[in-house]
């Protein structure tokens, strides 16, 4: 069954603490292809050519990793008004924190403060190295491949560098799981927004919400895992549905 923008705010009119949730369809608007609806990124490329054990193991991967990645991954993206309209929320003092599995950095360019981010997924912006963890400059490291070098290496130990987005079989980083968990238990409702709510563990965050008796609202284009589990689903895209609710949320 599919519900209304109302129907949503009437689920949300008393709520505090909302938990915001964020997948790749929020950023659609924004001229970023998500992964798993037709014409996505996975009808395109190969998954995996993501996991970390292939780019640890071979080179040509990496290669190809950093031609995707130079120039800046998303440099000609700008927020929508979904973005906005989460930094709107925030503002009135409605919301308790953004669990984002995106990696496009749209969130901070809308003004959202980095406090209230938790990018599960990492963040296209870093370089660092897999062997010691070092920071590498960005710039720096697309010169030398512009330059020729096509595997880049830490030039503090010579250890295969990466881009600090989280790649398929490696771990969740820890500060912003840590972070969401901390708004799991502060939150009285949770949105969220342009995600299938298929990718695991991030994707347990809203659910747990839910679980604790407090309203999921969940705006997609397309059907989700938790269809069966929201108190209200709209179906739609998220830069006209989100700032709707939001502005009814937050009028005087």
């Amino acid at each position: 069954m599919e519900f209304t923008v109302e129907a949503a705010v009437a689920a949300l009119a008393d709520r505090t603490n909302i938990l915001v949730f964020t997948g790749a369809g929020i950023s659609t608007e924004s001229g970023i292809p998500d992964f798993r609806s037709p014409g996505g990124l996975w009808t395109r490329l190969n998954p995996d050519d993501f996991t970390l054990s292939r780019y640890l193991s071979d080179p040509e991967v990496r290669a190809k990793s950093w031609g995707a990645r130079f120039p800046r991954l998303y440099g000609g993206s700008t927020p929508n008004p979904a973005h906005h309209a989460v930094v709107d929320l925030w503002k009135a003092g409605r919301m308790v924190g953004c669990v984002t599995q995106n990696i496009d950095g749209l969130h901070q360019a809308a003004g959202l403060p980095l406090d209230t981010i938790a990018e599960l997924h990492g963040n296209a912006d870093g370089i660092a190295c897999v062997t010691c963890g070092a920071s590498a400059d960005v710039s720096e490291v697309e010169a030398r491949w512009h330059g020729g070098d096509r595997d880049p290496r830490c030039t503090l130990c010579g250890g295969i560098l990466k881009s600090t987005i989280v790649f398929f079989e490696e771990m969740l980083p820890g500060p912003p799981m840590e972070q969401a968990q901390s708004w799991i238990g502060q939150a009285d409702a949770v949105i969220a927004v342009g995600s299938s709510l298929s990718v695991f563990p991030a994707a347990y965050i809203p659910l747990e919400v839910a679980g604790r008796g407090h309203p999921l609202v969940i705006i997609n284009r397309g059907p989700t895992e938790f269809d069966d589990r929201a108190t209200v689903r709209v179906r739609g895209m998220a830069g006209t549905i989100l700032p709707q609710l939001v502005a009814a949320l937050t009028a005087p």
